[in-house]
This record gives C-alpha cells, structure tokens and sequence, in this order.
C-alpha cells in the first residue's frame, strides 16, 4: 500500500499498481452532519427499526471526527446509521397511495433519489470503534436494487468492508446477494482481528474491481472474495445498530442499554472514494 496525503488530515493507504484519484469524501469537517452527502436509514425492509435515529445521534466535534452516538430516547436506546442512498425495499410501507388496480396495492413504498452512488474504485474508512458492548458498527455498500433479480451483477451485491459486534474486534469480510429470502448467498474472506486496544484507530479499505473485492486493514491486504462482480452502482453505509433490536421482542439488549448510559461512542474521522485513472 502507498500512502495517499490529504491537507491536514490523516492520509490514506492505496493499492499499488493504480493511479488513484479522490472522487468523493466526507473529513466530517465543521460542527455539522453534511445532509448534501449523508442522510440517516430509519427502516430495513419497510419497517421502522426502533434502533434508528437521526441528527441527535450524531455529533461532529471540530476536529474533523464524526462521533455516532449511543442513546437513550423516549424509552429507546438508539444510535445513527449514515447513508448515500436508499434501498427500494426499505422505505416503511402504507396503504395511502399504494393503490393500482383491481383491489392491487403496489408494495414499495415512495422512492428517493439517491446522494451518493458508485462503482469500481476504492473505499476506505478511519475509525475508532464502539468501546462497549451491546451495540455493532460497519461500514458497507449495499445496491438500491439489491435481490430484485437472480443476475448480481445487474441488481448488485452487499459489501461488508468492516462490521463490529464487539469492542477491539472485527469480524470477516463478506459479501451478500440474491436479496435477503431464499435466494440469499454469500461468500465471506479474511481474518479480521480480535483483542485490539478498543480505543485505537483503523483504517478499513476495499478494492472493487473487475476481480472481485479485495480488504485491507491498516494498510494491509486481509481478504479478497471473487465474486459475483456487481456492475451496479451503489451507496455507501457507515454507522451503527444496537443489539436486540432484530430479535422477537424487538427490545434492546440490558448491555445496549448500560453502554448508553455511560455515553459509548463510534468514531469516524473520514470516509473517502478513489477511482483509478
């Protein structure tokens, strides 16, 4: 990897063999959440998620850090998930406008534009993970379209650069499509890591190229998956989910709700896109 400088702020670590050029970034500089580039997921399959908030979720401190919070709202403990786009299936669905005809109910709800969405290049991520239990963070991509055919490469594929479900500790890199019913496959590389400082930073990278996904960590190769090759372009995520939450009762978990009570925090100084030239 060769270090990328950025003016005054941590640089990144490229592939080699690419000329790289910045397409797209956010250095969470100012006092406030950009909505031109970020909005906040809310519901995952047309259902509102209790563990989602928005803007008071999210704190930028001045020093070019994005914190994503763990809180406690109206009897919920919440947190923020960060997005460049939406997925078709998301939105929460209602009966009011849904009408077509004969007695038939369209069943996605309005769509929206999408801020952000992109293809082959490189995506990297530097954080500071959540220091306690009871909640994960990730940084991913996802397709607006993801599963509404059986071709991945047309409809797209889940990208899992990093997912953390317990402090100092990430999980393999893996990489979903077909959607998220019986057609759901996935394919999963790496060795991620485990028992790091949970208040040391990382750099999370990913390679998407015509040969599939390759990961890095700090600067180092960990985990390549070959395929399917997604030509879709697609949004970029970056946030949280607390535990409980996708479970039967739909509660969040005793852990989730004693680490809101402390304050925990995800931290993320920068999210950036290259292509190569």
């Amino acid at each position: 990897m060769k270090e990328f400088a950025v003016a005054s702020h941590a640089p990144s670590f490229l592939p080699e063999g690419k000329n790289w050029k910045l397409v797209w970034s956010d250095e969470f500089d100012g006092d406030r959440l950009d909505l031109s580039k970020w909005d906040f997921r809310r519901e995952i399959m047309g259902v509102r998620n209790g563990s989602w908030c928005g803007e008071e979720a999210v704190r930028l401190d001045g020093a070019s850090n994005c914190h994503i919070l763990l809180i406690e709202k109206d009897g919920l403990i919440q947190t923020a998930q960060l997005q460049t786009g939406y997925n078709f299936m998301d939105a929460e669905r209602t009966e009011e406008g849904t009408r077509y005809s004969g007695g038939l109910n369209w069943p996605i709800a309005p769509l929206k534009k999408s801020k952000f969405l992109h293809g082959f290049g490189y995506y990297e991520c530097r954080c500071r993970l959540q220091q306690r239990e009871g909640w994960w963070s990730a940084f991913w991509m996802q397709s607006p379209i993801i599963g509404a055919s059986l071709d991945a490469a047309q409809t797209g594929v889940e990208i899992d650069i990093m997912e953390s479900f317990h402090p100092g500790e990430c999980i393999t890199h893996c990489c979903h499509w077909g959607g998220y019913g019986i057609d759901h496959l996935s394919a999963h590389d790496g060795e991620g890591f485990r028992g790091a400082p949970a208040d040391a930073w990382h750099v999370f990278g990913m390679e998407w190229s015509e040969k599939g996904y390759t990961f890095y960590i700090d600067g180092k190769e960990d985990g390549h998956v070959s395929g399917p090759v997604s030509r879709c372009p697609e949004f970029i995520l970056v946030g949280a989910e607390v535990q409980g939450y996708r479970q039967k009762d739909h509660l969040p978990t005793a852990e989730a709700r004693a680490s809101a009570a402390l304050g925990d925090e995800f931290v993320v100084d920068y999210v950036r896109v290259f292509d190569a030239e």
